[in-house]
């Protein structure tokens, strides 16, 4: 047996020896047999791959959603992507400026939505806290009960009356708001008709430490909120977050889950998160998702308490940026198409592959109001 294996090793005899033949014939046979088969199998005829192909992914797809049961990742189920009621529509974002005059921000965010929708724009979305420096000290002075309405928040009015005048859906960017004895940090919502269609309050307060670089606790004078918003408009469903709301991919995914086309994020990450993390996140949110992600955030004063990245965004539903500022002031105006919606999602058919076999998102008030 030792002689043998020697042969074996050697490459000269490796042909030669009894042994050798003996093991190796029977697997080349083998091999003969079971590959000229199987390469006939799959190779039909050019007038006929196109539809063998295309048989065999949906055969492969309805297999895999009975394994991988992608119904039950979602409960209660995700809802059907809704008709948008338009197809293609311009969204501005209003980079802006915000100093600690009050009634010059307001003013200030009016002309920029009428320079906004005169350059097209359908939708406008506005940054986090544009009447008000960004800071603790701050939002209880510049806070405004914003279900009195009329003179007890100038900010709203001005919002409500424009998007009425220009028939256009605003998307407010967010203020501090007083209810009661509460602070919040509040996105509102105002339709063509000028009424308030939903008012987001934010709900990931942003308590940050990183040493040396930037320390900031929302939580010190701001109220989280206790729901997800997600509003039906005339430029479609739209999912809203506030800044910090972005980091938590499940209030994405809650809002693609209940039949969202856009998620509007007006936000003020800072000089340190910033360029890590602010075009990351936002894409991240888009292609895990396949839908369109839009923020807005202050323009950069160097001289702030609170100094801003600016670089307001509109991402696509690949994941692609399709329009994007720097740190100025400015109004970037872009345009969005839902049809793209369908056809990522056909490419990429990620509705029909998740595992509900081994995970589950939970919309726990979906579940409650069932």
């Amino acid at each position: 047996m030792k002689s043998a294996l020697s042969s074996l090793a050697s490459s000269k005899n490796l042909n030669q020896s009894p042994l050798a033949r003996s093991i190796l014939r029977p697997a080349f046979v083998s091999r003969r047999i079971h590959f000229v088969p199987a390469v006939r199998r799959i190779n039909p005829t050019p007038a006929n791959l196109g539809s063998n192909i295309s048989d065999h992914r949906s055969l492969r797809l309805r297999a895999m959603a009975s394994t991988f049961n992608p119904e039950k990742a979602r409960s209660p189920p995700a809802v059907p992507l809704p008709t948008p009621p338009v197809t293609k529509f311009k969204i501005g974002l209003c980079q802006l400026s915000v100093t600690p005059d009050k009634e010059r921000n307001i003013a200030h965010a009016r002309k920029a939505i009428e320079d906004a929708a005169g350059k097209g724009a359908q939708l406008v979305l506005l940054p986090e806290i544009w009447n008000s420096p960004y800071s603790n000290d701050s939002f209880p002075v510049y806070a405004e009960d914003i279900d009195a309405k009329g003179d007890a928040s100038p900010s709203t009015a001005m919002l409500s009356e424009v998007s009425h005048r220009l028939k256009i859906t605003i998307v407010g960017g967010s203020i501090p708001e007083r209810c009661g004895d509460k602070l919040y940090n509040t996105c509102c919502v105002f339709g063509t008709d000028g009424k308030l269609k939903a008012k987001h309050r934010k709900i990931h307060l942003f308590d940050i430490d990183i040493p040396g670089k930037i320390t900031f606790m929302e939580s010190k004078t701001l109220t989280g909120g206790e729901s997800p918003t997600i509003v039906d408009t005339d430029v479609g469903h739209i999912g809203i977050g506030i800044c910090y709301d972005i980091r938590f991919q499940e209030l994405a995914m809650i809002y693609a889950a209940r039949g969202a086309h856009l998620l509007c994020y007006p936000g003020a990450f800072n000089m340190t998160t910033g360029p890590l993390h602010w075009e990351l996140l936002q894409r991240a949110r888009a292609a895990d998702n396949q839908l369109y992600v839009a923020t807005c955030s202050p323009a950069r004063d160097a001289k702030a308490g609170y100094v801003a990245w600016g670089h307001s965004t509109l991402v696509g539903p690949f994941g692609e940026v399709l329009a994007t500022t720097e740190h100025n002031e400015d109004i970037v105006i872009a345009e969005i198409d839902y049809s793209v919606l369908e056809q990522r999602r056909t490419s990429l058919p990620l509705t029909k592959q998740r595992r509900g076999d081994l995970y589950q998102l939970v919309d726990i008030q979906r579940l409650k109001s069932q």
